[in-house]
């Protein structure tokens, strides 16, 4: 049902995302068909579906992924712990803010230098919320794939 897929791209923001959400919503609904009792329309019963299935996209996606730290980074020594120094992560940061596109680092910059929430990034952005989630995603994204080449 093209209706469902056009939901589905509106919330995850891709086409290849879109397609895969899309045939979960199917799957989820062929199983789970014989529970649908009748009461209401068949296709409000699939965008529900495919709410729940966007929602546990974005649940997935979001996970947190432990990262270690660098064997150089030992906070239990001297020079672990300098490593740790206000200036030189304010430095750092400035470095990486500054090696991404200006859309990226802005998002960021309201996100966790202002501490906006996402409606007031997407607000003073002028986007949708949802854009501003997935700019957040692919900026952090950026920002870890820069992040190793420096030694961080």
């Amino acid at each position: 049902m093209a209706r469902v897929y056009r939901f589905v791209f509106s919330h995850v923001g891709n086409r290849e995302d879109a397609e895969d959400v899309t045939s979960q919503v199917f799957i989820k609904a062929y199983k789970k068909l014989e529970r649908f009792e009748g009461n209401g329309l068949l296709e409000n019963w699939l965008f529900q579906i495919a709410r729940m299935a966007v929602a546990d996209f974005w649940r997935e996606r979001y996970k947190l992924q432990s990262v270690p730290l660098a064997d150089s980074w030992d906070v239990a020594s001297p020079d672990g712990a300098r490593d740790f120094d206000d200036d030189a992560r304010e430095e750092r940061v400035r470095h990486l803010l500054e090696q991404l596109p200006a859309n990226y680092r802005q998002v960021l910059e309201l996100r966790f230098l202002q501490r906006c929430s996402i409606a007031e990034v997407a607000r003073a952005m002028n986007i949708s919320e949802v854009h501003a989630r997935v700019m957040q995603f692919r900026a952090l994204r950026r920002a870890a794939q820069l992040a190793p080449s420096w030694g961080w």
